[in-house]
């Protein structure tokens, strides 16, 4: 069956439009749109009314697409920078009265452990212990470790993504040396007093994740880091995006997005691999599963 799945995050829409076959995915198609709903957020929490109908019209063209492409079934989620918002229920109704989409909004909870199932059922193979998920995303990040293919057995989430840290540090182009040390220091004290448990494997999802890959390969250890680090902070991000044939925007959250994941790495005490599936892998073969 062709099911389609939309997840609004705290940084982009994106569509996943894939074959649900048991327990596999075969993807048929993706979008994403950098719609930026943390940067919608008034200072009364609430999500400004232009920005709840710029992210309706992106989610209704992507129902749209999802049913050009034969889905029998759309599933939506919302995650950090909706759950925080003092108006988020206002953006699901929207979504709801333009287009007939129900959109779950997920906890911290709900969000680690579909991540993991996505990344640990699309892993390619059995982890010979336990798997480490590290979710980096605009709003908040998310580490998980448990037994593959669906077992959480510890969790956290907190309260620093890609979107908000190159937001408050990184504001040069490309950012500074003074920007780097601020940020990295911000994810220090984030990740301060977790107790985590240190997986056989583990592995990055989202966005960031996805993107490191074009400059470092399938794997992001030290060395990995160090490289693409310095890559990011050599020239503007224009350049940088012409040449990875990225977007600019992304190229923008990019270190911040790297420091995040270098210093969950770190933690867990495993390098990280680039996961096949995520999030919305994880919605899409839990519905697949009843």
């Amino acid at each position: 069956m062709r099911r389609a799945c939309i997840d609004i995050g705290s940084n982009t829409t994106r569509l996943l439009v894939a074959d649900c076959d048991g327990g596999q995915l075969r993807e048929t198609h993706q979008e994403r749109v950098f719609t930026q709903v943390r940067r919608g957020v008034l200072a009364d929490e609430r999500i400004a009314p232009e920005k709840i109908s710029e992210v309706v019209a992106v989610v209704v063209a992507q129902v749209c697409a999802a049913r050009r492409l034969g889905c029998a079934e759309i599933y939506a989620v919302a995650t950090a920078a909706i759950r925080r918002a003092a108006n988020g229920n206002a953006l699901v109704a929207a979504i709801r009265d333009a287009c007939g989409l129900e959109v779950t909004v997920l906890t911290e909870h709900e969000e680690a452990r579909l991540a993991f199932v996505g990344a640990a059922r699309t892993l390619g193979h059995v982890p010979a212990g336990d798997l480490g998920v590290v979710d980096v995303g605009g709003g908040s990040s998310e580490l998980v470790v448990g037994t593959a293919p669906d077992t959480v057995t510890w969790s956290t989430s907190f309260a620093v993504g890609s979107g908000d840290l190159a937001d408050d540090c990184l504001r040069s182009d490309p950012p500074l040396e003074a920007e780097l040390r601020d940020a990295r220091a911000r994810v220090a004290r984030a990740l301060n007093g977790f107790d985590a448990p240190h997986p056989i494997e583990a592995v990055a999802v989202g966005g960031s994740a996805a993107s490191l890959q074009r400059l470092a390969g399938p794997l992001l250890d030290s060395d990995a880091f160090t490289r693409s680090l310095a890559l990011l902070t050599a020239e503007p991000r224009a350049a940088v995006a012409r040449r990875f044939a990225l977007d600019v925007e992304r190229v923008r959250l990019l270190p911040a997005g790297l420091l995040i994941l270098q210093g969950a790495s770190e933690l867990l005490g495993a390098s990280l691999q680039i996961a096949r599936g995520g999030l919305r892998e994880g919605v899409l073969l839990e519905a697949a599963h009843g």
